[in-house]
Parts: C-alpha cells; structure tokens; sequence
C-alpha cells in the first residue's frame, strides 16, 4: 500500500474529526452518526480506522478516568 498523498490524509482526518464530534454530540449514539461513520470509513485507510478507533475509546477512557467517573466493570473489580 503506498503512503496517502497529503490531501488524503487531510480528508481521512476531516472524515474522522466530523464523525467524532458527532458522537460527542449525540451521546455516543452511533445510529445517529452512521453516515459519517461510512464516510470515515470510504476515506480513511483500514489500518488507520482501527488505529482511530482505539484511540478514540483510550481517550474517553482517560478522561474518565482522570474526571474520577471511571467505574471499574464486575470483571474488573475482581481482578
């Protein structure tokens, strides 16, 4: 796979951006944002779509965390 050009770096990473505040502003609903998610998806390569991804759920969970509303599943707790 060659590397993306500058400009479709630019447009994965608007895809991912309008996606992301959309489920900022939806309450994570991902119905809501379906769209968005399929235009993320058409522009961005897949390694960078599962990269973003993980991203996207380590920073809601370090927010979280450092907000002090992390809450440990049962899974978890037990560990």
């Amino acid at each position: 796979m060659a590397a993306p050009s500058r400009k479709e770096r630019q447009a994965c990473w608007g895809a991912r951006d309008a996606y992301w505040k959309c489920l900022d502003e939806n309450t994570e609903d991902t119905a809501r944002c379906s769209k968005l998610r399929r235009s993320f998806e058409s522009t961005c390569p897949p390694q960078w779509i599962k990269y973003f991804d993980k991203r996207r759920d380590y920073l809601k969970f370090k927010e979280k965390f450092e907000a002090g509303q992390f809450q440990p599943t049962e899974k978890t707790a037990k560990s």
